[in-house]
């Protein structure tokens, strides 16, 4: 079940976010909660972060963007994250297969996200719940803890 996010999930959605396991796939380099505070303040009023439930149990989290204007028919998804407790449990298809439902019932007609070219189990996940490559953007996103940049291949499902 995707659930919003609320400011009681803070911990779980810090913890998830600066674990050293799921960090290097996500948007934010490592940092502390004083600093993270911000960031998960302006997601909670984007109303876009969810985190997945199985039951009563938390074990993932995402974020759906719905693009604007001629592109309203378009969720971004990003920030997909389970837990490492979670691992190897499944749990990243029932997660991506809620999602897919999720959007077709919010009227959604495309999901597109990025993930880094080295993610290849990411990719595969993706790519087992429907996700198509389309593309690759070099050099996209920018590692400062490794002073590296990566290359991200654009996927996308059409529902």
């Amino acid at each position: 079940m995707l659930e919003k996010v609320s400011k009681v999930d803070f911990s779980y959605i810090y913890q998830l976010y600066m674990n050293p396991e799921v960090n290097p796939f996500l948007l934010y380099e490592m940092m502390d909660q004083e600093t993270f505070q911000p960031i998960f303040e302006d997601l909670l009023k984007e109303e876009v972060l969810y985190l997945y439930k199985e039951n009563t149990k938390t074990v993932g989290m995402c974020k759906l963007i719905r693009l604007k204007h001629r592109n309203e028919h378009i969720f971004y998804l990003g920030g997909v994250a389970i837990h490492p407790n979670n691992f190897g449990k499944g749990f990243g298809r029932k997660m991506m297969l809620e999602i897919i439902a999720f959007c077709k019932n919010n009227s959604v007609l495309r999901i597109e996200l990025s993930v880094a070219t080295s993610n290849e189990k990411a990719i595969r996940l993706y790519e087992s719940v429907g996700f198509e490559k389309e593309g690759v953007l070099k050099k996209f996103t920018y590692l400062k803890s490794k002073n590296e940049f990566i290359d991200e291949q654009m996927m996308a499902i059409v529902l």
